[in-house]
C-alpha cells in the first residue's frame, strides 16, 4: 500500500468536507496503514494521529453484538430464546410483544422497536432503569417481520449480558471481548477517555463556523444506558485491530464458525444505503467489480455521534478493512462515506451501487409529502412543484427539553425516486447525501412510513 496515495486521498476529502480532524485506516494483506489529518481541536490544537479516539457511536453494536455470540457460544445465551428468560422484568406497552421478542431479534433489529428512548438525565439512567422505562416505547413492526434500526434493542441487550454475567455492562465488555482481543483504548465513558488523547466534535453552523459540538458523545454523560447500543470511543489503530479480529480465527476468544455466523444474512433489507441484509451486528453489502465481473460481500456499521462520524467496512474474501473517523458535522459523513468508497476501489477494484433517480413526478411526489416521526425524531418530505425534500431534525418538544448540547438536524435536502415500483429514493444533496431510503405502503397502496438509515419513521400526517 502507497502511504503517500492515502495520505493524499485523505487530505483531499478532509479539505473538500470541512473536517478538522480526521484518522483513517487500512488493512490489506495483513499490512496496515493509516492516516491521519488536522487537529482535535481548532481552539486548542493537537495533531490526530491513529491513537486519537473518537467516539464511534453505533459502531458500539458491534462491539455488543460479538459479546452476546460469545456467550451463546459457551452456552449462556440462547439467541432464539425471549429476552424475558434473562430479563424477566421486561415490560413493554404491547405484551405480546414483550413475550415474544429474542435475543436475535435485538441483535438483528428484528424486535419491532422504536428508535430509542431519550435521556433527560434524571432518574436511574443505568441500564436497569432504561429496561424500567421501556413501556413508555412504542412498537413499528411485530417482532421479527422486518429489521427497523433500534438504539433501545441494542441497550436492552446490553442488559442480558449484564444478568448472564452478573457484571455491570461495561465490565463484562471489557471481560468478554475488550481485553481478549488487545484493545486498550478503546473505551466507555469520559473518565477513561480523558486520559487519552481524543478528538472534540464540531458542527458547522449555518454561518460557516465550526463550533465545539456539546455534549461530547452522542448522549450526556452519565448515560450509562446507551452505551451498548452506542457508548463506545475508540482509535483508526483499536479498531483495525478490531476488524483484524472479525476476519481471523476468533483467537480463543470465539470459535471461527460463530465468528463467521456474525455475517451471515438473516434478514434482508430493501433500498437501503447500510446493505441488503442484516447479520448479527453487521450490516451486509454487496460490492460491484469494476470490471463487471461479479460482486464481493462486505460487512459494516457506521456510527453518528455528537459531531462526530465512523465507518468500519470489511470485506472477507480480500482479508481487507477500512476505517475511516472524522470530528465534524455534517462533513463527517459525507467524508468517511467518501474514503470508503476511494479505499474499495483503489485497493480492490471494486465499487458501492449508485443508482441514478429518475426525472421528478409531481404525482408520485404529491402521494409522499408529509411528516414521519419516531420517538425522537421528525422527518418531512415536502414539495414545490419541482422537486422532492426530505428535512431530518429532532422533534420539537425533544429539542425544546435539552440543556442546548443536542446536534443540528438535517435541513431540506433533494431527493429523487429511483426506478422500479417508484417507492425507492436516493438523497442526492446535503449532509446525507447517498444515503438510500424507500416509503412504505399498506395493503391498499397508501403510504405509511418511510425508511431512511435502516430505521422505520412511521407516517404522522400527510400534506393536505
Amino acid at each position: 500500500m502507497a502511504q503517500e496515495e492515502l495520505s493524499e486521498a485523505v487530505a483531499a476529502r478532509a479539505r473538500e468536507y470541512g473536517v478538522p480532524g480526521a484518522a483513517v485506516g487500512v488493512l490489506l494483506d495483513g499490512r496496515e496503514a493509516y492516516a491521519s489529518h488536522g487537529v482535535t481541536n481548532p481552539a486548542a490544537p493537537r495533531p490526530v494521529d491513529a491513537r486519537t479516539l473518537f467516539h464511534v457511536a453505533s459502531v458500539s453494536k458491534t462491539f455488543t453484538a460479538t459479546a452476546l455470540a460469545r456467550l451463546a457460544a459457551e452456552g449462556r445465551v440462547d439467541l432464539d430464546a425471549p429476552v424475558r428468560r434473562h430479563v424477566p422484568e421486561l415490560r413493554l406497552a404491547d405484551e405480546r410483544a414483550a413475550e415474544r421478542i429474542t435475543v436475535r431479534n435485538l441483535l438483528n433489529h428484528t424486535a419491532g422497536l422504536d428508535w430509542n428512548l431519550v435521556d433527560d438525565g434524571t432518574g436511574d439512567r443505568s441500564l436497569a432503569g432504561f429496561v424500567a422505562r421501556l413501556p413508555r416505547l412504542g412498537t413499528v413492526a411485530p417482532p421479527g417481520t422486518r429489521s427497523s434500526y433500534s438504539q433501545a434493542g441494542y441497550n436492552l441487550a446490553g442488559r442480558v449480558v449484564e444478568k448472564v454475567t452478573g457484571l455491570p455492562f461495561e465490565r463484562a465488555m471489557a471481560a468478554l471481548v475488550l481485553e481478549p482481543v488487545g484493545l486498550p483504548d478503546t473505551v466507555y465513558g469520559l473518565a477513561e477517555v480523558m486520559v487519552r488523547p481524543f478528538a472534540v466534535g464540531h458542527h458547522r453552523g449555518e454561518d460557516g463556523a465550526l463550533r465545539p459540538a456539546r455534549p461530547w458523545g452522542a448522549f450526556p454523560e452519565g448515560a450509562r444506558g446507551d452505551n451498548p447500543g452506542g457508548g463506545l470511543a475508540s482509535s483508526a489503530s483499536d479498531l483495525l485491530r478490531w476488524a483484524r479480529f472479525h476476519l481471523g480465527d476468533g483467537e480463543g476468544v470465539l470459535p471461527a464458525p460463530a465468528l463467521r455466523r456474525m455475517r451471515e444474512r438473516t434478514v434482508g433489507l430493501r433500498a437501503s444505503s447500510l446493505g441488503d441484509g442484516v447479520g448479527l451486528g453487521w450490516y451486509l453489502r454487496p460490492l460491484d467489480r469494476a470490471d463487471g465481473s461479479g460482486v464481493v460481500r462486505g460487512a459494516g456499521h457506521g456510527g453518528a455521534g455528537n459531531g462526530q462520524s465512523a465507518e468500519l467496512l470489511l470485506v472477507p474474501e480480500h482479508g481487507f478493512a477500512v476505517v475511516a473517523l472524522a470530528n465534524a458535522s455534517p462533513g463527517g459523513h459525507p467524508f468517511t462515506r467518501s474514503v470508503v468508497r476511494w479505499a474499495l476501489r483503489h485497493h480492490l477494484g471494486v465499487t458501492e451501487r449508485t443508482p441514478e433517480p429518475v426525472p421528478y413526478d409531481e404525482r408520485r411526489a404529491r402521494q409522499v409529502v408529509g411528516r414521519y416521526e419516531t420517538d425522537a425524531l421528525c422527518l418531512d418530505v415536502a414539495t414545490d412543484g419541482t422537486r422532492l425534500t426530505l428535512a431530518v431534525d429532532l422533534r420539537p418538544e425533544v429539542r425544546e427539553a435539552s440543556d442546548g448540547g443536542m446536534p443540528p438536524g438535517h435541513p431540506a435536502a433533494a431527493i429523487g425516486f429511483l426506478p422500479g415500483d417508484g417507492d425507492e429514493y436516493l438523497v442526492v444533496e446535503g449532509g446525507l447525501e447517498g444515503e438510500r431510503g424507500a416509503f412504505c405502503r399498506d395493503g391498499e397502496g397508501a403510504v405509511t412510513g418511510i425508511d431512511l438509515g435502516g430505521r422505520l419513521f412511521p407516517r404522522a400526517a400527510a400534506a393536505r
